[in-house]
């Protein structure tokens, strides 16, 4: 109904710019929001306080030609102006009712649109570094990207999912040679384990995969090639160049076959679990893209070719550097080092000119926050190689907490010491998890709270949507009456008039727009947001004795039966793009 307002209020104002009424160079972005207060009506616009500059006259006179000029439509019972200006909408009670049959025949396909029909968008997501498990920090960017990718689907898009895998780089070396040492260990040799390697457990399984294939086969002293080493940070040292100096004897000792195997297996074994850990969650991709492809295929060659004949790179101390700041970055930027190895910059442009490529109409990168610098570089990268930056989308997701009994967990992949999201699910269950990731808002910070996530009561959220769910379910198997009987589908709702009844009938008419402005935010807490709300007016509805739903008066019985079913569709529709069950008993 949000759009059906909004698109009467633009139709008055070209109505008025044709007539001459008011300047044909007015701009607006015409808003429409749900009234707080109902005796203001259900819809409110504060167009007019927005044009009466432009219009030069009074807000409250502007109003009142608008007025005049807003077309009549059966959904609008009434408009009045309040206040300097505002707009206020009154909708006709009889359709929120005649929602109803629209919900019935619509079923599961109910507050779904078409309107981006057509338009393709690709979005990528987590793309956490195969270095290690996910843990619960990846666990929001997953619920955040898979909910999005629903919504954009709701309203008509088709959607492309894509995981990046960072399978090339220096910090698949560090995996590489952490595992290798690892083994080392597995076969007796002792020395300190570097400081900046991987510490996880997972690194001893997958060397131990190695040991039990391979036997000693790559066992080389430790003594003979690690006496010549600069020291670790704990004796001293730079952490950083005594794990390069690792790397580089790593290589040269097991040369390029034997540093494959351990590279091999700890990609593919790590690389695995995060695709089982993912699907598990109930998110799916489309397409997994390696990096190292943009390597063989010579993309990154192609992008950086492109950018020189653009004019945007240049060299300078033996670097191959991109003139970033010409298109409002902080400082030029490398692409490729004086030692002739490409930056994870020069591979992140030609992965983006490849999504462009590929002839999306969006692309959207869901990112985490500590990634917030990147942006203006990436998207002076796609300004650089001829494309447009504005297809490009980047919402940053903050990082989430996790506590229990009150203390916050650690998360550190590196030092092994975090929570996996496979763990989050097992404690938690995956409809808590993916329920709790999206209730904020992606740029706020959230705090996970692993006891009120497993608490059945009405102050666990998604406990409280699901739980209202069931209490249809448990309502219908009382009455003895299916949900597909035509006494309930044809059931007279004129009787539903108290403000309980009122109150739901209006929300599950909202669904729609709900999920068209969740979609068009990048913004599932709205879902959940109105699911709470929806559940609310039900169980109020439910505990007021006013409000039984199985009493004598039969006509009234079935108009109420048929109101909690169609409320039960719309939990169940909108529990569905949360990726999130509907129980039927708890």
């Amino acid at each position: 109904m949000q759009v059906q307002i909004v698109n009467l209020i633009s139709n008055a104002i070209s109505n008025l710019q044709a007539s001459g009424g008011i300047p044909e160079d007015l701009t607006v972005d015409v808003q429409v929001t749900h009234s707080k207060d109902k005796t203001h009506g259900d819809f409110a616009c504060n167009v007019a306080l927005q044009l009466a500059k432009q219009a030069k006259m009074s807000p409250r006179k502007l109003a009142e030609i608008l007025l005049e000029n807003i077309p009549v439509d059966p959904i609008v019972a009434k408009v009045e102006i309040a206040g300097p200006g505002f707009l206020n909408f009154y909708i006709n009670e009889n359709l929120h009712g005649a929602v109803l049959d629209t919900i019935m025949d619509q079923q599961d396909q109910y507050g779904l649109s078409k309107t981006h029909a057509g338009k393709k968008v690709q979005i990528e997501f987590v793309s956490a570094n195969p270095t290690g498990p996910l843990h619960v920090g990846h666990g929001r960017g997953a619920a955040y990207g898979a909910t999005i990718g629903n919504l954009l689907a709701a309203v008509g898009y088709e959607v492309q999912r894509e995981y990046y895998v960072n399978d090339a780089g220096r910090q698949i070396d560090i995996l590489t040679t952490s595992v290798w040492l690892r083994y080392l260990e597995l076969c007796d040799e002792k020395f300190t384990f570097p400081s900046n390697a991987y510490q996880g457990d997972y690194i001893w399984d997958i060397a131990a995969s190695v040991h039990r294939e391979h036997g000693d086969k790559f066992l080389y002293n430790t003594i003979d090639w690690m006496s010549d080493l600069p020291a670790d940070e704990p004796q001293g040292g730079d952490k950083e160049i005594y794990i390069d100096s690792i790397i580089l004897k790593a290589k040269a000792l097991l040369q390029e076959s034997g540093y494959a195997v351990f590279s091999r297996c700890a990609l593919d074994t790590i690389t695995s679990d995060i695709k089982d850990d993912l699907e598990l969650f109930g998110v799916h991709y489309d397409n997994w893209f390696s990096e190292k492809s943009l390597v063989t295929d010579n993309s990154i060659q192609t992008a950086l070719q492109t950018l020189k004949d653009n004019g945007h790179s240049y060299i300078k101390d033996d670097a191959v550097w991109f003139r970033s700041t010409d298109f409002g970055d902080e400082k030029d930027r490398v692409l490729v080092r004086a030692n002739g190895s490409h930056t994870y910059f020069a591979s992140d442009i030609a992965y983006h000119l490849n999504k462009y490529q590929r002839g999306f109409d969006r692309l959207i990168n869901i990112w985490g926050a500590d990634h917030h610098g990147y942006i203006t570089r990436i998207k002076a990268a796609a300004e650089a190689l001829g494309k447009d930056p504005k297809c490009l989308q980047i919402p940053l997701v903050q990082f989430a907490n996790l506590y229990k009994g009150g203390e916050k967990l650690a998360m550190s992949t590196r030092s092994g010491e975090f929570v996996t999201l496979r763990e989050l699910r097992k404690q938690v269950g995956k409809d808590a998890a993916r329920f709790f990731y999206v209730m904020r808002k992606h740029e706020q910070h959230l705090d996970f709270d692993l006891d009120l996530a497993t608490s059945q009561s009405k102050d666990n959220p998604v406990y409280y949507v699901q739980y209202a769910h069931a209490r249809v379910c448990r309502i219908f198997e009382q009455a003895g009456v299916s949900m597909q009987d035509k006494i309930v589908r044809d059931a007279n709702t004129e009787q539903l008039t108290n403000e309980y009844e009122k109150n739901i009938l209006k929300q599950l008419s909202q669904f729609s727009e709900n999920i068209s402005s969740a979609a068009d935010k990048l913004s599932p807490h709205i879902i959940v947001n109105y699911l709470r709300d929806v559940a609310n007016s039900f169980h109020s509805f439910y505990n007021e004795k006013e409000n039984q739903v199985l009493v004598d008066d039969l006509a009234l019985r079935h108009a109420r039966l048929k109101l909690i079913y169609a409320t039960k569709i719309v939990l169940k529709n909108g529990l569905t793009l949360l990726d999130v069950s509907s129980p039927e008993k708890m």
